[in-house]
């Protein structure tokens, strides 16, 4: 898939405090391991807007929502 000049990373993913642009709609847990550098023996954890946090399993895949600090976001920690 071509890229068409001017066009920036659609998704942002927020990894133990520091933010990753993303091109893709999905992302899958081992995805998110190695741009965070999360390391392969510790869970992923997932924290929605409101503070709840959820354990992903290694096959998940997360859908993505467009846009850039649309209010509290998704964020992704170790456990």
């Amino acid at each position: 898939m071509k890229r068409k000049m001017g066009n920036g990373p659609k998704y942002f993913i927020e990894i133990e405090g520091t933010e990753y642009p993303w091109d893709k709609e999905t992302i899958t847990v081992p995805e998110i391991r190695s741009l965070g550098g999360l390391p392969s023996e510790q869970p992923v954890i997932e924290i929605d807007p409101q503070g709840n946090e959820k354990t992903l399993a290694e096959d998940d895949i997360v859908t993505l929502k467009p846009g850039h600090r649309y209010g509290k976001k998704v964020q992704y920690k170790r456990g």
